[in-house]
């Protein structure tokens, strides 16, 4: 039967993974695509002396640190929906790609260490979700492990985030006396392992919600603790509401291990049955794009140089927002005003890829770039002047000075820093006089995988100068004096030709808004 392109829409699940460093977010990544059956032995970052890696880490620093410092896209059918992950960065200093993906989903989930609880990155970027009021699905990890008790972990998951919880699960014990989880929602108990001459993994509840029959289970004290839990949440606990789990109000949580992939498949069942389907965009005018109108439209939100470093490729990622793509369509870029034919497209799984035959809203799909899009750009089919709002831009707040070691590599050195500045991880400046070279960031980190790309990917050895704290203000006005300049204030352009200062400190800023009250100073994010 020919799927209609409502059809189609309707089984889109699009979300990205959110995290603090190190709570597993990649692992059930991993995960997610095995029982999708796009992988078949999960590679989780721990696992480097055997030389397996993450799929979703395909940079070779990320293998060699264990670490994602760049957004992965897979895409993966299950149960007839077409779900597409977004694996982010977990790690701070890449917040700024991370808030531009989370603009490209419609729900996100979010993996919660057991042991720690809620972690200081998982805050901020549970924030960006709430803001935009997308439904959050919550999957508390690493129970294989001793870790904080299950009640604790709720309380602190409402308190500090401000939002209500449902468990859809619930552990029976931790670490190595981890029996099974007890699915309240499909009124079962999952099994760690099977029992004696079982080859069942799930028994099925009675209406007093226990396990009828003579199991081995249901001799121990830590299933009748997890029977009593349960029983607590049913009577004192948030009622389930799927208009609230829509609303962003209430977090369906998930208990589960990622590195075994316990508990997982129970998720995923839950969350293509729960998670939304593409909804409208809202464009600059205020107009309303519906996801099945007729024309295409989409934005970038992420561009990747390197992708391939055998062919110096660069890659934008599009989220499509409506209509239907089809290879050799045209479309305007709004920014420009261009037309330009979309013939060389792709779909991914992390680094591995393949041409896009069709894609609709919320699907994520790769055009090979030439120097024709920017992060943010809306491109469309149809009437000129579409736009969709713009992503964020964040302020840096590290500096450092940039040149090459060797003179002889200038025209890779140049090559590499405007390709890997147009990713958006890394802000470029050139000072207005001499036209030096400085990178501005938001953590360390970011200038040390800089350095690591331009050496690996393009063969250029830099040396990285600290300039330390700065505060960056961009400036409004006509009448900009060159000799507004001082060793406090250094005059530079940012990479589309703006004026910016940095400042040295809050003191000299001041100073300098005294001196001069016309020039208007203005900070991003």
């Amino acid at each position: 039967m020919t799927q209609t392109l409502a059809d189609k829409v309707k089984a889109r699940r699009t979300f990205a993974i959110i995290s603090h460093p190190d709570a597993g977010k990649t692992t059930i990544t991993e995960q997610l695509l095995l029982f999708g059956g796009a992988i078949r032995q999960a590679g989780t970052v721990k696992g480097k002396k055997s030389g397996r890696f993450a799929k979703s880490d395909w940079m070779d620093i990320e293998k060699q640190r264990g670490i994602s410092v760049t957004s992965s896209v897979m895409q993966v059918d299950y149960d007839g929906k077409q779900i597409n992950i977004l694996d982010t960065p977990g790690h701070e200093d890449f917040s700024e790609d991370t808030y531009r993906t989370l603009m490209a989903v419609d729900s996100a989930v979010m993996v919660i260490d057991s042991g720690k609880g809620i972690e200081p990155q998982t805050k901020k970027l549970f924030k960006v979700c709430s803001m935009r009021g997308i439904p959050i699905f919550t999957f508390i990890n690493k129970m294989d492990r001793d870790g904080r008790e299950p009640m604790d972990l709720i309380a602190e998951l409402e308190e500090v985030l401000g939002i209500e919880a449902y468990p859809m699960n619930w552990p029976m014990g931790m670490g190595k006396n981890l029996l099974g989880l007890y699915d309240i929602y499909n009124n079962r108990v999952e099994l760690t392992h099977p029992e004696e001459n079982e080859d069942n993994d799930f028994l099925p509840l009675n209406e007093d919600g226990e396990i009828e029959g003579d199991y081995q289970v249901t001799q121990s004290t830590i299933y009748t603790q997890a029977v009593e839990d349960v029983q607590l949440l049913k009577e004192a606990g948030n009622d389930f509401s799927e208009e609230a789990i829509a609303a962003g109000k209430l977090t369906p949580v998930f208990f589960g291990s990622a590195l075994t992939g316990f508990g997982v498949q129970t998720f995923l069942d839950a969350f293509v049955d729960f998670a939304p389907s593409p909804s409208e965009h809202v464009t600059v005018a205020e107009e309303i794009v519906e996801p099945t109108d007729e024309n295409f439209t989409g934005f970038i939100f992420k561009i990747q140089a390197n992708m391939n470093p055998a062919h110096r490729d660069r890659i934008a990622f599009v989220r499509v927002c409506s209509g239907e793509f089809k290879p050799g369509m045209d479309v305007f870029v709004h920014r420009t005003g261009k037309k330009i034919k979309l013939a060389h497209t792709t779909q991914f799984m992390a680094d591995s890829r393949e041409q896009v035959q069709t894609a609709v809203a919320g699907d994520i799909i790769g055009l090979y770039d030439t120097g024709n899009f920017q992060i943010g750009d809306t491109i469309y089919e149809g009437k000129k002047g579409l736009q969709f709002e713009a992503l964020p831009q964040f302020t840096p707040e590290l500096f450092m000075k940039v040149t090459p070691k060797n003179v002889m590599k200038q025209k890779s050195f140049h090559k590499g820093v405007q390709q890997l500045v147009q990713e958006g991880a890394i802000q470029l400046y050139k000072t207005y006089h001499t036209e030096d070279y400085i990178l501005g960031a938001v953590g360390q980190l970011q200038f040390e995988v800089f350095q690591y790309r331009l050496l690996h990917e393009y063969n250029a050895e830099v040396e990285m100068t600290p300039m330390g704290s700065k505060i960056a203000r961009w400036i409004d006005s006509d009448d900009l004096d060159p000799n507004m300049s001082s060793s406090r204030n250094l005059l530079c352009r940012d990479r589309f030709g703006n004026p910016v200062f940095l400042f040295e400190n809050q003191f000299a800023m001041r100073w300098f808004e005294d001196k001069y009250p016309e020039v208007k100073l203005t900070a991003l994010l």
